[in-house]
């Protein structure tokens, strides 16, 4: 046995999770290093679901060998498993007990566009889960006059002519510029001595195969340098569960990220509830470069794999899973995998809404950046929004936290027509993008709170000024009498008084070219209608009236200015100065 045989016996492929911003080429870099032509197929040319390629060390020797001899760096690890994420950031934080998923990332960042929402949120969550990254500064084959002019990418960019070595710079100049703002120092990966300090850019483009290389070979160096401790292999078998098929035989596929898995084993399965049990029936492990599955007795991590399993239970995307071994015994994983659920997603407040996503490792993400927002919720759930998700939204009084926000999740299709009804009571926010659902939802909370607040003014006496008319319909019981409306808006029952402050009477009806209406607005002449007043005896032509407040309105209207306009801020002030001249200290 050789010695890189010996070694590579403990030591197993660093996992590698590829995620960025949509569109800015994750999958093209992956299929450039497998040499496919995945992207094209995907919808929209957007990744929809994860994927894994797994690049094992024969094929990166092949790939890399000039520049690993140049760079004098000998390989040590068994080759790569690449997970190939969608374009919202959640999927970086795909779990493993006791951390991240991901050994290391490739964050994707389009040199042309700079920093993009996903980039600065993939960012935050790789910062939050402690996975080291290097950065991939895509598409420089899109910067204006760029021509390919050597396979060695340094010798390749001094080669470029003056004004695209300029553009180049300037790109790059702020795309670090924007690091460092995010907390983070970085430079050309051949421009860094310590690679603890900085973070590493590669220059690339998944179109020409420019820095390719570089990539995997930065990868493999960081690896071998910072990560071999983490890499052994431990004795039992660990993975994450990411995606559930149920057809003829139930079928998960999933990452082993540790041990080794036999046809046969039993393992642990954690869930929102009990951890339950199950048994492995087959094993298929996928094939280089992603060229499908075959079928093995046993494999080991790290792979993507699919098993097929027998269980009754249900079983959740993003769960953790652990064969059952003579030193793993059950009671003891059972409590291990509720402890680790329940600190990932049990940290929900009293009031707040109701969140939904599709798996364990999106679930936490969301959580992760709505405390950042610093918003709250009360329950949250992995899988489609059900009937009993929204009878607990229905339950919740408060109209600003009645809310569902669905990442990447779907309504139950099975609600009846009469059952719809209900579902318009709670307000349900969907995306698949996790900024875009929290933008919807602040969004949401803003207007819902501008509503609630004009709701609570509505309820006021709002400031109005109105003008007597030389109209006078009926001298009494009631008194009918023309108006015209100067500031603000009059409604049915207002209570008026004169510019001494003494009391005149209540609105009773309100009537425009023959017609009742509920309310004048300002410059609208209507005909009101006031009991218990004798018009000469009381009022004349030509006077001036006011809404007469009392202190409570006053003070609430005083709050809410920004619901009011100028006009009515500045009558506010008149009637305050009014009612002071009978009590100094009115509405102070």
């Amino acid at each position: 046995m050789t010695d890189r045989e010996e070694s590579n016996r403990t030591i197993r492929q660093p996992i590698v999770t590829v995620a960025g911003h949509v569109d800015h080429g994750k999958t093209s870099i992956l299929d450039s290093i497998r040499s496919t032509c995945v992207a094209k197929k995907e919808a929209g040319g957007i990744t929809q679901k994860i994927s894994f390629t797994y690049f094992p060390y024969k094929l990166l020797q092949d790939k890399c060998h000039n520049l690993l001899e140049k760079l004098n760096i000998k390989l040590e690890i068994p080759g790569f498993l690449f997970i190939d994420t969608p374009g919202h950031a959640a999927f970086t934080n795909l779990r493993k007990r006791g951390g991240s998923l991901a050994d290391l990332a490739i964050l994707v960042i389009d040199i042309n566009e700079g920093f993009m929402p996903q980039t600065s949120e993939t960012i935050q969550i790789l910062k939050a889960s402690k996975v080291p990254f290097i950065i991939a500064l895509n598409k420089i084959d899109s910067i204006s006059g760029w021509v390919k002019e050597s396979d060695e990418l340094r010798e390749d960019i001094e080669k470029q002519k003056y004004f695209v070595k300029e553009d180049f710079e300037i790109k790059l100049l702020n795309i670090i510029g924007t690091l460092q703002s995010n907390g983070f120092d970085a430079d050309l990966y051949y421009n860094l001595k310590d690679f603890t300090k900085k973070i590493a850019l590669v220059p690339c483009s998944a179109k020409t195969g420019e820095g390719i290389p570089d990539l995997l070979v930065m990868l493999s160096g960081l690896s071998q340098k910072f990560l071999k401790e983490k890499l052994v292999l431990g004795k039992t078998a660990k993975g994450t569960i990411l995606e559930v098929k149920k057809e003829k035989v139930l079928e998960i596929e999933a990452i082993l990220y540790d041990g080794k898995l036999k046809v046969g084993d039993e393992i642990m399965i954690a869930s929102l509830e009990e951890p339950f049990k199950s048994k492995v029936k087959a094993i298929f492990s996928v094939l280089p470069l992603g060229k499908g599955y075959e079928a093995v007795d046993e494999i080991t991590a790290a792979a993507g794999i699919r098993l097929n399993i027998s269980s009754e239970k249900e079983i959740l995307p993003g769960m953790p899973f652990t064969a059952i071994t003579k030193e793993a015994k059950e009671e003891k994983l059972k409590q291990e995998l509720k402890e680790e659920i329940s600190e990932e997603i049990c940290c929900s407040d009293k009031y707040g809404i109701i969140i939904k996503a599709e798996s364990l490792g999106s679930l936490e993400a969301l959580i992760f950046l709505l405390k950042q927002k610093n918003i709250s919720f009360s329950y949250s759930g992995i899988g489609d929004i059900t009937k009993q998700d929204i009878a607990k939204a229905n339950s919740i009084e408060d109209p600003v936290f009645r809310v569902i926000l669905g990442f990447n999740v779907k309504i139950d299709k099975e609600f009846k027509e009469e059952e719809r009804k209900v579902i318009e009571k709670t307000k349900i926010i969907t995306n698949e993008v996790i900024y875009k659902l929290i933008e919807d939802y602040e969004k949401f909370r803003k207007e819902k709170q501008l509503e609630l607040e004009r709701k609570t003014l509505e309820s006021l006496t709002m400031p109005c000024k109105i003008k007597i008319l030389p109209y006078v319909f009926r001298n009494s019981n009631p008194a009918v009498f023309g108006i015209s409306v100067l500031v603000g808006t009059i409604k049915h029952r207002i209570r008026l008084m004169d510019e001494n402050g003494e009391k005149v009477g209540e609105i009773k009806g309100i009537q425009s070219e023959n017609k009742s209406i509920e309310k004048a607005e300002k410059d609208m002449e209507v005909a009101i209608s006031m009991p218990g007043i004798v018009f000469d005896r009381h009022l004349k032509k030509g006077q001036i009236l006011y809404s007469d407040l009392n202190e409570e309105d006053f003070k609430e209207l005083k709050n809410n200015k920004n619901f009011l306009t100028k006009l009515e801020i500045s009558i506010l002030q008149e009637i305050a100065n009014i009612k002071r001249k009978k009590i100094p200290t009115w509405g102070i």
